[in-house]
């Protein structure tokens, strides 16, 4: 059948003549805390995989945009708003899902860790383990608190252990030339803070003097005039120079 106008055309399609995957988003949320990197996550109470923790996320509305879709999420799940978030990945294999074919667009959602909301309906930060070096990339491990420490390794839903694996690749490339790491901090910080968030996110320790002059030859940081509060010698206190866009 031809139609004249795409008017008329749109008024005879039928989409049921084509099969749809569902589209959903997840949102690894990034943060650090004692020099080691964690995120939140939510223990499933319904199938499948119920009873697995799985990242923030659903499904998308049909009036909904992706990034609305990620913010609602973080807002309803994690019980946080206005951090940064960026898309990730998109992942999409066939038996991901074992309920339909679904599509998920993966994001990375980065706080400062005083922002988590671990309490917020039954949301639980838990510590990553990653087993490679450097971007090899991967599936990473998630620990939940066990006692007084982050050790009892837990069941991650659907594709989330690849999803979270992947967010930590594409921080720690970023890291080599994006001052991304001011993002998981408060606005004011000290050196020292800003080197373990370095060394959480590459899985290593850093040289305390090295790291302190090329941060402070970078053009990055700007001093406060402030120092912190605390027991010992108090540190100055610097801010991120938001020279340009992360």
């Amino acid at each position: 059948m031809t139609h004249d106008t795409e008017e008329s055309f749109l008024a005879a399609y039928d989409a049921s003549r084509y099969a749809r995957p569902s589209v959903s988003v997840d949102v690894a949320l990034l943060t650090v805390r004692d020099a080691a990197l964690f995120t939140l996550l939510l223990q499933r109470e319904r199938h499948p995989h119920r009873g697995a923790f799985a990242l923030p996320g659903g499904f998308v509305g049909i009036d909904e945009s992706l990034d609305e879709a990620a913010a609602r999420a973080l807002r309803d799940k994690a019980g946080v708003s206005d951090v940064f978030v960026e898309q990730l990945y998109t992942f999409g294999r066939p038996t991901r899902d074992p309920r339909t074919r679904v599509i998920t667009v993966a994001y990375m959602a980065l706080i400062d860790e005083a922002r988590v909301r671990a309490d917020h309906d039954g949301a639980t930060l838990a510590k990553l383990g990653v087993p490679w070096e450097g971007e090899t990339g991967g599936s990473v491990d998630a620990y939940v608190e066990h006692g007084d420490s982050f050790d009892e390794r837990v069941e991650l839903a659907f594709d989330h252990a690849e999803i979270l694996g992947t967010a930590v690749k594409r921080i720690r490339g970023k890291l080599r030339y994006t001052p991304i790491g001011f993002q998981l901090l408060p606005e004011r910080f000290t050196l020292r803070q800003l080197r373990r968030v370095h060394e959480a996110i590459l899985g290593r320790p850093m040289n305390k003097d090295s790291f302190r002059r090329t941060m402070l030859a970078s053009g990055d940081l700007e001093a406060t005039g402030a120092r912190s509060n605390g027991p010992g010698r108090p540190a100055e206190l610097y801010r991120f120079q938001k020279r340009s866009a992360v």
